[in-house]
């Protein structure tokens, strides 16, 4: 469990798009894996979350439907995504669906802090700035 990276996810998919979101994951998956704090499941999940919540955030411009495809695109896209890194790279038993609940539980540790980070600066405005929306009025 790593909610840390989901988080990241979220703020990079947002801030900076779909583009360096998801090579921020592949180096953030790198690092961990080459400090020995991550496995190569690292790389699916988290890269194609921050894709996905990238995406989502660019054609829709909505920050809750951002939070909901962190799990989605790392809790079910990446997990079956992980499925074969697992068993043809690795080596593992595994079944296609064996990674899916793990890799929600931790997506959704950070969206949940996303959320409440995001929240807290959005009253500060730096959000808005960040964002390119107009600010509302208080």
């Amino acid at each position: 469990c790593f909610p840390v990276q989901h988080l990241v996810n979220i703020l990079a998919g947002c801030f900076l798009g779909p583009w360096y979101a998801t090579g921020m994951a592949f180096c953030t998956s790198l690092i961990r894996v080459l400090a020995g704090t991550g496995s190569l499941l690292a790389f699916p999940g988290s890269m194609i979350g921050a894709l996905l919540v990238g995406l989502v955030y660019r054609y829709t411009k909505l920050l809750p439907l951002a939070y909901l495809a962190e799990p989605i695109g790392t809790g079910i896209l990446g997990a079956m995504a992980a499925y074969p890194v697992a068993t043809l790279v690795m080596g593992q038993e595994a079944a296609l669906f064996t990674y899916v609940i793990p890799f929600i539980v931790s997506s959704l540790g950070g969206a949940v802090i996303a959320v409440f980070l995001v929240t807290a600066l959005k009253k500060t405005g730096i959000v808005d700035r960040m964002l390119g929306t107009p600010a509302k009025a208080h």
